[in-house]
């Protein structure tokens, strides 16, 4: 078994702060996203990772290199942005000779038993029930409880299962011949190559798909949800993370997460709220919000804000969305 884990999107709904930073390295309840995904599948079982970089490629091998230093990892550069489909294709030397694949969007955190769905007989795809599946590759079920049909984004779905980016594959190699098939014949969905126009292929020969209901998932791509996935996850952990100092004149209520070689003073911290290492909040309220590495916050007001790492801010009291390297000073 081998995890797929494409991470070379530009993050475009989280700008700024992706200017600078990837997105699967931007911190909730204490660690980058990519770090919850790689655990996870390391506790499954999974030996075996090949990475698909692109945009700051560079910053994502760097952090798995340092805080991974044993994991069997390899790279692929997808050199233009062309969809999921054409990621995965990509790494096609780094997949044929696997009998078996996993693929897991490497912006996404998801409530589930890894092992039960590594588990299954079939190729599988993992699936939540969604008020509105337009803005997802949406499956629907045949009458032998096998998935039928997944089509990206239709304007009109006939079903409300959508695919949330976990993929069991148990033949990689015809995944590649069909991905091979739509890249020569330029066939395209929403302009871009799509991984379910591969998958449907695939179908259409005769693979068996099992859908598998996720208990939930966070696409950590837009503020709020980051935020909600921060604050979920912080719930979750039995234990949290404070740092290595007492800080003075303080309150800090749980749950949060925060960093190495913090300093805090005359503030109140919490709940939900995850601080880099190295930052400096004084005389402040900082509730509901993600702070970068080495972020100073000063006689500031924050909830359900994301202040990303090198910022600076003073004399404030809003919601905030501030890119790396940023200084602000409302006085």
């Amino acid at each position: 078994m081998k995890a797929v884990i494409p991470v070379a999107g530009a993050g475009l709904r989280l700008r700024p702060h992706t200017y600078t930073q990837p997105k699967p390295l931007i911190p909730v309840a204490g660690k980058a996203i990519i770090a919850f995904i790689v655990e996870e599948l390391e506790r499954a079982g999974v030996q075996e990772f090949v990475f698909i970089i692109g945009y700051l490629g560079d910053k994502i091998r760097s952090f798995l290199d340092a805080q991974y230093p044993d994991l069997h990892k390899e790279f692929v550069v997808q050199n233009e942005p062309q969809g999921l489909g054409h990621a995965i294709w990509s790494a096609r030397e780094n997949i044929l000779q696997t009998d078996e694949i996993i693929i897991v969007l490497g912006d996404t955190i998801f409530d589930v038993d890894l092992r039960q769905f590594l588990g299954l007989p079939y190729s599988g795809l993992g699936v939540k029930v969604v008020d509105d599946p337009r803005e997802f590759g949406v499956l629907e079920m045949g009458q032998d409880e096998f998935v039928s049909r997944v089509v990206e984004k239709p304007n009109i779905p006939k079903s409300n299962l959508a695919l949330v980016g976990l993929y069991k594959i148990q033949e990689p190699t015809l995944l590649i011949d069909c991905l091979d098939g739509n890249i020569a014949s330029d066939f395209r969905t929403h302009g871009e190559f799509q991984l379910t126009d591969g998958l449907m292929c695939m179908i259409e020969k005769g693979v068996r798909f099992s859908p598998f209901t996720v208990n939930n998932w966070f696409d950590c791509g837009k503020k709020e949800i980051l935020l909600e996935t921060n604050a979920t996850l912080l719930a979750k952990r039995s234990h949290v993370h404070v740092g290595e100092h007492e800080f003075e004149r303080s309150i800090i209520i749980q749950p949060v997460a925060i960093g190495n070689g913090c300093q805090i003073s005359d503030s109140i911290v919490g709940p939900n709220v995850t601080i880099g290492d190295n930052a400096r909040i004084h005389r402040s309220i900082v509730q509901d919000s993600i702070i970068g590495n080495y972020a100073s916050i000063e006689e500031v007001v924050l909830k359900q804000s994301i202040v990303g790492s090198d910022a600076s801010v003073k004399g404030l009291s809003q919601s905030l969305n501030i890119g790396d390297n940023t200084e602000i000073d409302f006085n």
